[in-house]
């Protein structure tokens, strides 16, 4: 049975296995609460447990990097946005820039090890993947134009069918081009390397 298995496979099998012969009769379910009440949502969504405002800092405290006001210059310019017109003002962007920088070091400080990154945002309600899953009905007309030749059935497109170019090479090529030859093999435009 375990040979016909890929290596990862055998072993989520084995832990497995190996937990249910640690603690064969205790359910997973007494695991999980502590408590014997019954669990009401409303009263634990009643309270917050976390804020926004835990992550920004402490007004009382000073910021354990200063920033310069010729470092906010610098970045205004690096950024092409309006330098401040009075002291207030760059008093307010050096404070708001703080708090922004102290926000992403918390968010930075997060220890993803182990975290596989995200590799798209997906609708992933039924709707969503119905939407995104290519079908037979969408490959119809592709599957269509190709017939199976050859000793190992390979799909080959049909080259039977002409394709309608109409209307799609009648532009004229060289009615922008200022020095144009004409010769028996056809129409050519010049292109000078220097100027005369």
């Amino acid at each position: 049975m375990f040979r016909s298995l890929c290596l990862q496979c055998h072993a989520v099998l084995r832990q497995s296995i190996r937990r249910q012969k640690r603690c064969p009769t205790v359910p997973f379910c007494q695991y999980s609460s502590t408590s014997k009440e019954p669990f009401d949502i409303a009263t634990v969504l009643s309270k917050p447990s976390w804020s926004v405002r835990s992550l920004l800092p402490d007004p009382s405290n000073p910021p354990a990097e200063e920033i310069t006001p010729k470092q906010l210059h610098h970045l205004l310019r690096l950024s092409a946005l309006p330098q401040p017109k009075s002291p207030e003002e760059e008093a307010e962007m050096l404070k708001t820039l703080h708090s922004q920088l102290h926000f992403v070091r918390d968010i930075q400080s997060v220890n993803t090890h182990g975290v596989e990154p995200l590799q798209s945002i997906r609708d992933e309600t039924e709707e969503g993947i119905k939407d995104i899953t290519i079908g037979l009905d969408d490959l119809r007309e592709a599957l269509q134009v190709e017939e199976i030749k050859g000793r190992n059935k390979r799909p080959r497109r049909k080259r039977d069918e002409l394709v309608d170019t109409k209307g799609v090479e009648d532009w004229n090529v060289l009615g922008t081009a200022s020095k144009k030859v004409e010769t028996p093999l056809g129409r050519y435009f010049i292109v000078r390397s220097r100027k005369e």
